[in-house]
């Protein structure tokens, strides 16, 4: 039971850290269309930012700033490079965010070099919030918590609430009408992968002291986040909040698992022969395969529904 509560709380503070780390990208996917390579790049960005603005003025401050930098990115990414590109389809557009994964990670080398930064929890958050069977739960991890909640309660309300989420959504499907409405359908368009990569940047924030901020974490968070969003659903938000639980959940669990497949099968009668080449398979641990397990869900989803979990799209 201590091992099953305690990754339980683990697993829903990675999954709510990886849903608002996709939930950028599902936002400017469901939104423009573009599934963008450099995402977790701009997370990494938000990390470092982060850690450069703390040094300055701490944590807090950092907390909004270097956010709006990432926004900012974003921004001059869409007006000045995707913008350009667009005309030409979405493989130019695709082209176009993979390079700036390389583009991105030599700059943050030769910025910060190849070593790990000491960007570490502040201190008004560096203390056990309480204990459970005798372990502790992190004051910080709450506040991930926290944080991540409002910006999902945020997020929502901005799109289903406001005009100016009608906006953008009217933008996607009929931009001639919004632009003949007085709107600047561009504009909205930057705004919205501005947002996305805010999410991004906010996400590196808090992630990247509760991780490592190192010149890899894009590399590391960047596979997990598209099998988030493809499992989810391509441009549902809903399916991306409830695939990054499940994904943090499966992940967590995972490295606590000491038994294998051949293990629960055995109980219910269910034995292969040891010389079996799916014996040796399946006798293998849970918890040596555990990083696998969104991988195998991601192509389970896709064998059976192709638009994911939730998604309004082919995939």
């Amino acid at each position: 039971m201590e091992i099953f509560v305690i990754s339980l709380l683990n697993g829903l503070v990675y999954g709510m850290l990886l849903f608002m780390l996709a939930s950028g990208l599902t936002l400017i996917f469901s939104m423009m269309g573009v599934l963008n390579f450099a995402h977790a790049s701009i997370y990494m960005i938000g990390a470092y930012l982060a850690f450069q603005v703390s040094r300055v003025v701490g944590f807090f401050p950092a907390l909004i700033i270097a956010p709006l930098l990432c926004g900012a990115i974003g921004a001059a990414i869409e007006i000045w490079g995707l913008r350009k590109v667009h005309h030409n389809g979405h493989i130019a557009e695709l082209l176009f965010t993979f390079g700036l994964v390389f583009i991105v990670q030599r700059g943050v080398q030769m910025t910060w070099g190849m070593l790990p930064m000491p960007y570490r929890v502040p201190a008004l958050l560096d203390f056990p919030l309480f204990q459970i069977y005798g372990a502790n739960f992190p004051a910080y991890r709450a506040f991930m918590l926290l944080i991540s909640g409002g910006m999902l309660l945020s997020t929502w309300l901005l799109l289903k609430k406001t005009r100016v989420g009608l906006i953008i959504q009217a933008a996607l499907t009929h931009p001639n009408m919004v632009s003949a409405l007085g709107h600047n359908v561009p504009m909205v368009f930057t705004t919205v992968f501005a947002g996305g990569c805010l999410l991004a940047g906010l996400a590196g924030v808090i992630g990247g002291n509760y991780q490592t901020t190192e010149p890899g974490m894009a590399e590391a968070m960047g596979p997990i986040v598209f099998v988030v969003v493809v499992f989810g659903g391509l441009g549902s938000l809903a399916g991306c909040f409830i695939a990054s639980i499940l994904m943090g959940m499966i992940q967590t669990f995972a490295v606590v698992i000491d038994y294998s497949v051949a293990d629960l099968l055995r109980p219910l009668g269910l034995a292969l022969k040891a010389d079996n080449l799916l014996m040796e398979v399946l006798t293998v641990p849970i918890a040596r395969i555990g990083a696998l397990l969104p991988f195998a869900m991601m192509i389970l989803i896709l064998l059976f529904r192709p638009r994911g979990l939730m998604g309004t799209r082919d995939t």
